[in-house]
């Protein structure tokens, strides 16, 4: 059983990757950058969503809300301020501004909540359930965090295809200037993707600290580089991409810890990823573009 047990544990790792790897995709695949910051925005959502269930008696639901309204403001602001007067900068300036806008968070959210651990209340008040005559236990969070991946990936895949402002964001991926001229909105575009991606961030914080109750400033740190490996495994710029990507990382993490070590279990999600881009440099999924000069 214990094989069983660490694929369930791996899918359900590999969710919370996904489900953050969408925002790097999405950012990466419209505004063609990568926004470092991401991973402080899962901080951001697991402390509002602790603030409101610990702090003002609030509803786990309620406090899920309120982390999702938060974290869609913060990312609109962020790239209102930060990334919109840099369209037209160099690449480097850019992804500078990301790591500089990622430390400020961090350092934010040490002088409001302080350094100290905070032990995250559950947001799920179910029994363990139990399979194969008690062999098998699987969490209650393990399976809400895997369907609401599930979810996640079809109402966007669904968003993106089939809403008009779906389709804006498909025509700004392939050509801003040409969305443009047909009457898209393109700044506007960009902020909507920063809206979704930010609070597809508060999801994923609520569900990782869920399933990891410790919460710090630096929580979304490590998380946030591996869904962005996961993004890049998996082809940065492909929503498939980012859910096959996320969840193969998270079973690869999850055996990794079981059969060779903790202490070793990142090192060989990094190794795994080197391979696979030797392989295929757009990932698993992702389309190799050739520019002609």
């Amino acid at each position: 059983m214990g094989l069983l047990t660490n694929i369930i544990n791996g899918i359900s790792l590999g969710s919370v990757y996904a489900i953050i790897a969408l925002g790097y995709t999405m950012v990466y695949g419209i505004a063609k950058m990568l926004n470092f910051a991401h991973g402080d925005i899962i901080m951001v959502g697991g402390y509002i969503c602790f603030c409101a269930m610990q702090y003002l008696g609030l509803p786990p639901l309620v406090g899920i809300a309120l982390a999702v309204v938060g974290c869609t403001c913060l990312g609109i602001t962020i790239e209102r301020l930060a990334y919109k007067p840099l369209r037209q900068a160099p690449s480097l300036a850019v992804l500078i501004t990301a790591i500089g806008m990622s430390y400020f968070l961090q350092n934010s959210a040490l002088l409001i909540w302080k350094s100290d651990p905070k032990v995250f209340p559950s947001v799920i008040k179910l029994p363990n359930i139990v399979l194969l005559n008690g062999q098998l236990t699987v969490s209650p969070i393990s399976v809400v965090t895997v369907l609401t991946c599930v979810v996640v990936m079809m109402g966007l895949t669904l968003f993106t295809q089939r809403t008009k402002m779906g389709k804006a964001m498909r025509a700004c991926s392939e050509d801003k200037g040409a969305a443009q001229l047909m009457g898209i909105d393109v700044n506007a575009t960009i902020s909507m993707v920063f809206a979704i991606g930010s609070g597809l961030a508060a999801i994923a914080g609520v569900l990782l600290c869920s399933s990891y109750p410790v919460l710090m400033p630096t929580t979304g740190s490590m998380p946030g580089i591996k869904a962005f490996t996961a993004a890049v495994f998996g082809g940065i710029g492909s929503i498939p991409g980012a859910a096959l990507g996320g969840i193969l990382l998270g079973v690869i993490e999850i055996f990794a810890r079981a059969y060779i070590g903790t202490q070793l279990a990142d090192a060989i999600v990094f190794a795994v990823l080197i391979i696979v881009l030797l392989v295929r440099p757009a990932g698993l999924l992702g389309k190799e573009i050739h520019e002609k000069v």
